[in-house]
């Protein structure tokens, strides 16, 4: 499947849903390994801050240092990967502290986004693209193509 075709996919509630299990797994990782990463480097940029000021000039910490670094640099490629691995699946990435993801989908013949949180049990929430995570609306039975309860009407229009 080309890249064009995973991102125009667009999802039913129901279908969301079930990539669920998945999703949360995967942003629980991103989430996780994130802030893991911003903690050393901050720690990192700490310690090459008291270097620079002159406070620490040992010798001894710069191949400990490299490895610190190489390893952040492993870990963010990681995160890449990750995100990846969500965007071959059809979802958006959206925030890592968060840990948000939408689905694109279609509504009243527009498309929008289905919002899931890391937290929250299944897809609850839509947008409107360019609305973003401030813009979520509660899902209604009859907000979007596709919910499980309208399936039979859903099938019809396609």
């Amino acid at each position: 499947m080309a890249a064009d075709e995973v991102v125009k996919r667009l999802f039913t509630v129901e279908e969301a849903n079930q990539r669920i299990p998945l999703v949360r797994v995967i942003v629980q990782d991103i989430v996780d390994l994130f802030r893991d990463v911003q903690q050393r480097r901050e720690r990192l940029g700490n310690v090459k801050q008291l270097r620079s000021d002159g406070t620490s000039s040992n010798r001894f910490y710069s191949e400990e240092l490299d490895q610190v670094e190489e390893e952040l640099q492993r870990d963010e490629e990681k995160l890449s990967e990750f995100v990846r691995e969500l965007h071959e699946l059809g979802v958006e990435f959206k925030d890592p502290v968060l840990g948000l993801v939408d689905f694109p989908a279609q509504m009243d013949d527009r498309v929008v986004h289905l919002c899931w949180k890391l937290g929250e049990p299944k897809v609850l929430f839509w947008h409107e693209l360019g609305a973003g995570f401030s813009g979520r609306q509660l899902l209604s039975t009859e907000s979007v193509a596709g919910d499980s309860s309208n399936t039979d009407a859903d099938k019809t229009r396609s």
